[in-house]
């Protein structure tokens, strides 16, 4: 079994692989910010206090892990969601570089799924105003961080349009820049089936350097 670092494993997806993880066997270290809150307990789990705006702090936590994954969002509801995602991204990029690890995950956005050639969901002018910086600010880290990213293996799985709660069900597709409807046209996914297929990449990878998706 690997050893996985999971980045944020307190919120809402961040939770879920943390649960896939460990019930697939992994030795994880979940890094969050408050570690009280998470109430998960296992024998192969190490929670630690991490600072996602400190380089340096993150790489010190990382230690012996074997994948990184990151699930970091600085709240739905903070006032400076946007910066926080790009100062947080750009901290833990160089973070995970300077532990020495080669390979990164990370829980991506919609926003820049295509729907129609040269168009995004970020274009359609559908995403609601209140969530529009945090799904802004993903997009800048995906357009801007990582695809001029050259040293890390690095993967940024964005979900379906409306990614939900529930179990996996294990039947979904995958796909690569496009947004993935059903027959009725909605978009959307469980981040119990999310989770699982980020573990799958985990633990067989089949994306380097490149974002892929998950839709019904």
């Amino acid at each position: 079994m690997a050893k996985i670092a999971i980045i944020g494993a307190s919120g809402f997806v961040g939770s879920a692989v943390l649960k896939e993880a460990l019930s697939r066997g992994h030795e994880v270290t979940a890094i969050v910010r408050h570690p009280e809150k998470l109430g998960q307990q296992d024998s192969k789990l190490t929670v630690v206090k991490g600072d996602v705006q400190n380089e340096e702090n993150i790489a010190s936590l990382l230690g012996e892990a074997d994948e990184v994954i990151s699930a970091f969002n600085p709240g739905w509801q903070n006032p400076d969601i946007y910066n926080d995602t790009l100062t947080g991204y750009k901290a833990i990029i160089e973070g995970v570089k300077k532990a020495g690890k080669q390979r990164l995950l990370i829980v991506g956005g919609a926003g820049t799924l295509f729907v129609a050639p040269g168009k995004t969901v970020l274009d359609t002018g559908v995403i609601p105003e209140a969530i529009l910086p945090g799904v802004k600010s993903l997009a800048k880290v995906y357009y801007d961080y990582l695809k001029p990213e050259t040293d890390l293996d690095w993967v940024f799985f964005s979900p379906a349009g409306d990614l939900h709660p529930g179990e996996k069900t294990g039947t979904y597709r995958l796909g690569k820049d496009d947004l993935i409807v059903d027959a009725t046209g909605k978009s959307h996914i469980s981040v119990g089936d999310y989770a699982a297929a980020l573990l799958d990449e985990a633990e067989k990878p089949q994306h380097h350097k490149e974002r892929f998706t998950i839709g019904y």
